[in-house]
């Protein structure tokens, strides 16, 4: 208990103390996932808005192939996309390997399946109804799309939050494909397993501390805009 309780005590201190590793940690690790949370945003809406309003051939399929990505464990996700930015893989080329260009390459593979489902999910509750009347009163598809979008923009927010949520707590694809390089690729995850591992726990638990504050603050002022237009 007691180890714990110094835990919390050092990170507060590492935060009023503004030291400047635990800063650098934080700040890239924020820029990293709000990055690829941003990225996954246009995409998965996009792509979740299109499965929704669309009729296709294998739709089924590809709701099945989307809901499955939203499952998809990230040690895979590292591996993979290792697997393509190594220097003999496909995009070897581009020297993205050990970067922090990886690890948001990563977090988007992760983010955009959950967004693109829950974004899917909300667009197809909307009545049908809703639809025909919209066009009717003379909307273009653009229109349709971007009324339909604010109708279920609630949802979406929340698709939003998922998103970030499954980004900035993940470890083993920012591990793989990052390679937690301090002053280049070390994040808040990477860095607690670190010193875990090193048996520092109570830097451990205050890097943790400082990772559940930083996840609970965005989630927070997400929360704040999504009530705010809830009213």
């Amino acid at each position: 208990m007691d180890l714990i309780v110094n835990g919390i005590i050092q990170a507060f201190s590492l935060i009023v103390s503004l030291d400047p590793e635990v800063v650098e940690v934080t700040l890239l690790s924020l820029k990293i996932s709000g990055a690829a949370t941003l990225a996954s945003t246009v995409i998965g809406v996009g792509a979740g808005t299109a499965v929704a309003l669309l009729r296709f051939p294998g739709k089924r399929f590809v709701i099945s192939v989307i809901n499955t990505g939203m499952g998809l464990p990230p040690v895979v996700v590292g591996l993979f996309v290792t697997l393509f930015i190594w220097r003999s893989g496909p995009l070897g080329g581009l020297g993205l390997l050990y970067t922090p260009a990886a690890m948001v390459l990563a977090q988007i593979v992760i983010a955009a399946p959950i967004i693109t489902g829950v974004t899917l999910a909300a667009m197809q509750k909307l009545p049908a109804r809703l639809r025909l009347q919209i066009l009717a009163l003379g909307a273009t598809r653009r229109q349709l799309v971007w009324l339909l979008m604010k109708e279920a923009r609630l949802p979406l927010l929340t698709a939003v939050m998922a998103g970030f949520g499954g980004v900035i707590s993940e470890i083993g694809a920012s591990m793989m494909v990052g390679g937690n390089i301090k002053g280049y690729t070390r994040v808040l995850t990477t860095a607690t397993v670190m010193e875990t591992g090193k048996g520092n726990f109570e830097l451990a638990i205050a890097l943790g501390v400082i990772l559940l504050i930083l996840a609970f603050t965005v989630n927070y002022i997400l929360t704040a805009v999504q009530q705010r237009k809830q009213k």
